[in-house]
């Protein structure tokens, strides 16, 4: 993991987990690690790329490599953010369970983990693998996406202690999505202001998502 020593001996610690494919990062990532670190008082903001997301096929994502230089190019000028290869260091699919479980042994008892949803990943959750040992593991932080609901009754019934372990936050006004700033790429639609300038550089120069 990108980190350096000091972080991973701290006593206690009050971390952010924030996995996702990033492909690519964009602001909407960005303000919702920025507003989850200030409203929960964070210490530190861990992104988490996946290197075999389960829910997504490999032929239609960008290399490793290349995820990860955007998530770096992306957190650089931001001291509270820190990237982990937990990840796309070791074998077989990325699965939720696996990572918080494997940051609990590296940061030690003294850590509590804040796992960064969408409401659209929320209403996925009983789909994943081992959900109930997930809500042992941390805290599921909860941002709000334009055009999702959760049936919070179907929840319960198959998480019955989910409501404890969640906390929901409200996101000013970010509406982007990677699959869409893919879409305008491959349209030749502009998507300044929706990554940063960086991110939109590296598109451009490396030909992602042309075709």
């Amino acid at each position: 993991m990108t980190l350096d020593p000091g972080f991973q001996t701290q006593d206690s610690l009050r971390l952010g987990v924030f996995g996702g494919t990033f492909d690519p990062i964009h602001y909407g990532h960005l303000v919702a690690a920025q507003e989850v670190l200030s409203e929960l008082k964070l210490d530190r903001v861990l992104f988490v790329p996946a290197g075999w997301p389960p829910h997504k096929p490999l032929r239609h994502l960008s290399s490793i490599q290349q995820r990860v230089e955007m998530v770096e190019l992306a957190i650089s000028s931001n001291s509270h953010f820190a990237l982990s290869r937990i990840d796309i260091e070791r074998p077989g699919p990325s699965y939720t369970v696996e990572t918080l479980d494997l940051l609990h042994r590296q940061m030690g008892p003294g850590t509590e983990l804040y796992f960064i949803m969408g409401l659209d990943s929320l209403a996925d959750l009983p789909t994943w693998h081992a959900p109930e040992r997930i809500i042992q593991l941390a805290y599921l932080v909860v941002v709000d996406r334009p055009r999702y609901d959760v049936d919070m009754d179907l929840l319960r019934q198959t998480l019955p202690d989910i409501e404890a372990r969640l906390i929901s936050l409200h996101i000013p006004g970010m509406n982007i999505s990677s699959t869409d700033i893919q879409r305008r790429v491959r349209e030749n639609k502009p998507i300044k202001y929706q990554v940063p300038e960086a991110i939109e550089e590296y598109i451009y120069s490396n030909g992602l998502y042309r075709v």
